[in-house]
């Protein structure tokens, strides 16, 4: 009889296992996914770097702790795929909206801001906040936008030199 797999079950056990293999070599995991495509396990972690853009080094040392490790919590074969956010990650959570405090990014939002800012624009992450939400700082205009998280449609990095 197979057993059923809950993905969730299993990204909370792996989670804190990555998080201090990532936290040895000064690396933040910011996403971490459990996929299943053609028939094949994929395990995607997604690293950040504050000191440097993240580098081959960076993913190996990291794939190369981790593997024995995850081994032992995840009862089926995957692939392990361990990868910088690229320059045109989306930003889902708060976390990633401090930690990317001061990049450049792309913003889209379903009702619009302003009557001088379109719906997509070019800005800066000035800072996140439970009570205002996401505040940006639009360059089409040069004024800060406190921008409600149900209100926000997309959150993109456009940061060429950070990443």
């Amino acid at each position: 009889m197979k057993e059923h797999i809950s993905k969730r079950e299993i990204i909370e056990k792996i989670t804190p296992v990555i998080e201090n293999t990532a936290m040895r070599y000064n690396l933040i995991p910011l996403e971490i996914a459990l996929d299943k495509e053609n028939g094949k396990w994929f395990l995607r972690i997604f690293i950040y770097c504050v000191e440097h853009p993240v580098n081959h080094q960076d993913c190996e040392n990291i794939s190369r702790s981790l593997g024995d490790l995850l081994d032992e919590i995840i009862p089926f074969k995957y692939y392990l795929e361990v990868s910088s956010p690229g320059l045109d990650k989306k930003l889902k959570s708060k976390r990633e909206y401090l930690i990317f405090k001061g990049h450049k990014v792309i913003v889209k939002v379903k009702n619009p801001l302003d009557i001088d800012l379109a719906k997509t624009f070019k800005g800066e992450i000035v800072d996140y906040n439970d009570a205002y939400g996401l505040r940006v700082l639009a360059h089409e205009t040069g004024r800060e936008y406190d921008i409600e998280t149900d209100n926000l449609f997309s959150v993109k990095l456009n940061d060429i030199e950070e990443l």
